[in-house]
């Protein structure tokens, strides 16, 4: 398998953590989303994913998977130990709202092609940018926080005693948060949850700042 990944997205973070809770190896190729105004924009990306964005995950078979929450249920049901999502229907649902908050309601407008529209188009000022990244997180989390302390099927995880689908999603978006100073005092149990997942080692071998998960070569037209 090759993934298409740049080292700080948090949607390529995902399936890096996905690969890694799966212990599946991968060749990394990084797309790097800043240099030269950025290689996703390229004729020779956009091959690979017309969409122009990363993670993209070309299988040995050449066929081409996007989206990070697709491509993390493909692994998950390729290689279903350990698994992300839990057997009952119900808990099913619960991991895979609690992924979609993050994923569908955080994430999508505070990712790197809103944040440039905001710079590019709008005009926005830097610390308007800025100001517009912590208040959808400082928007998002509270639900997010409410909704795992409130229920008795978080455990040590945002689910149970093993991690998740809803943990993998939820690691690089506190990280993101970190990235951009955000108060996050008043989420503790995201916090202890996060803590929990960064103590084990295939979380932490995903992380950005991994130097083999870091660009080296650039997709050229």
């Amino acid at each position: 398998m090759k993934l298409y990944t740049y080292w700080r997205s948090s949607a390529a973070y995902r399936v890096r953590i996905g690969l890694s809770l799966k212990g599946q190896p991968y060749e990394s190729v990084p797309v790097h989303l800043l240099r030269d105004g950025g290689e996703q924009l390229k004729e020779n990306y956009a091959k690979v994913n017309p969409q122009r964005q990363v993670p993209s995950m070309e299988l040995d078979d050449g066929t081409i998977l996007t989206q990070s929450l697709a491509i993390l249920e493909y692994l998950d049901e390729t290689y279903p130990e350990p698994p992300l999502l839990p057997s009952e229907p119900v808990d099913r649902a619960r991991v895979r709202a609690l992924s979609q908050v993050i994923a569908c309601d955080i994430h999508p407008i505070n990712n790197l092609n809103v944040l440039n529209y905001l710079i590019n188009d709008m005009k926005v000022d830097p610390d308007n940018k800025v100001i517009w990244y912590r208040n959808t997180i400082e928007k998002g989390f509270p639900a997010l926080e409410e909704l795992l302390t409130r229920s008795t099927k978080t455990g040590i995880f945002c689910h149970g005693d093993t991690p998740t689908l809803a943990d993998v999603l939820l690691v690089p978006q506190v990280y993101n948060a970190r990235r951009f100073d955000v108060d996050l005092s008043s989420f503790p149990t995201i916090c202890r949850i996060e803590a929990a997942c960064l103590a084990l080692d295939s979380f932490r071998a995903a992380m950005p700042e991994a130097s083999s998960r870091r660009p080296q070569n650039l997709i050229r037209e």
